[in-house]
């Protein structure tokens, strides 16, 4: 082997070191993701690289129903609570908000998987008609909420009338399977009437005095009820991905006639997890990941478990069918 064919192979050596090394450590293309509005979550992953993954929003302020009233509600991408993001440890994400020109106010977000400068906040406030765009590197697996901090005119104002949602970063190999996955959000809402008597609007004093008038789940009293109750079948594993706002109080996420199998506290996914848990605190912009498998055909209420926040909205239901197990339950003549 002369001295040229030698020097030959060894760089290109180095060349196929250096692209595996990339291949290996960099995102490795651009790719516009979905989301999804409470209660669907969207897909996993299913990854074994980072990407480059890029994410729309758009603040968006509407006029909507809040237990058979109308409220003036502030948004992302139009719902309450805003769209659920999953990506995987180690994406890059480029983070689109957008501003409806319609709008009367700036907004932003920040979001809490984000290590920066208000977690995004600082770099995304964004007037009426335009668009602020910025890039961040999920560091933490984990589950996330995310939330509008414009201080115009306050930023308890942009939380508490329904800018927030949830972010998923999943851990290198993702997440177990399941049969069902949720997304539940819960929020409470102070409200006055608006000069329009048929619409309610946000109230700075309850909100100081922590005096909500509805304390709900997914954005509204009944949202997860009747016909929008959540569905599975005996046997069923399910994965609730729970999020609560506040913005003042903290939830005791429960539901009743289930044991929690698992807990992720706090939504951090570290690898250990509580077992056997029959409600979940969860503070005020934290959230939870709990699991259980259901066994027994029938109706199951989602509640926080202070529990007079029924009456204000905070209850929702898990409808099971399949067939009966007298052994693990049955009623007694």
């Amino acid at each position: 082997m002369n001295r040229v064919t030698r020097l030959q192979r060894f760089k290109n050596f180095l060349i196929a070191g250096a692209v595996v090394s990339v291949l290996f450590n960099s995102p490795a293309f651009s790719e516009e993701i979905n989301t999804t509005q409470a209660p669907n979550v969207p897909p996993h992953t299913s990854r074994i690289m980072p990407e480059t993954v890029v994410v729309k929003f758009e603040a968006k302020e509407f006029i909507g129903p809040l237990d058979g009233k109308n409220y003036k509600f502030w948004s992302f991408n139009g719902t309450v609570p805003g769209p659920m993001i999953r990506v995987r440890l180690g994406d890059t994400v480029e983070f689109h908000l957008s501003n409806d020109s319609a709008n009367q106010f700036p907004h932003n977000i920040d979001l809490h998987a984000v290590n920066g400068p208000g977690g995004g906040a600082a770099v995304t406030l964004v007037a009426p008609g335009e668009e602020k765009v910025f890039q961040f590197k999920t560091l933490h697996p984990g589950l996330f909420v995310y939330h509008c901090a414009s201080p115009v005119p306050s930023i308890p104002a942009h939380i508490a009338n329904g800018m927030y949602g949830l972010i998923l970063v999943e851990p290198k190999h993702g997440l177990s399977r399941v049969d069902h996955e949720f997304y539940v959000f819960q929020s409470e809402f102070f409200t006055q009437p608006s000069e329009d008597e048929d619409v309610l609007e946000f109230s700075l004093e309850k909100g100081m005095a922590e005096q909500a008038d509805y304390v709900v789940f997914n954005g509204n009293s009944g949202a997860l009820m009747g016909d929008n109750a959540l569905q599975a079948e005996v046997g069923d594993k399910i994965r609730i991905y729970f999020g609560n706002i506040g913005p003042n109080g903290a939830s005791s996420f429960h539901v009743i006639g289930e044991v929690f199998d698992e807990v992720y506290v706090e939504g951090a996914l570290n690898g250990i997890t509580n077992k056997n848990v029959q409600t979940t605190l969860v503070p005020s912009a934290g959230t939870a990941i709990v699991e259980f498998k259901v066994d027994i055909p029938g109706d199951y209420l989602l509640v926080d478990h202070s529990i007079f926040r029924i009456n204000k909205g905070a209850v929702g239901m898990l409808t099971v069918t399949g067939e009966e197990n007298p052994e693990i339950f049955r009623a007694l003549d």
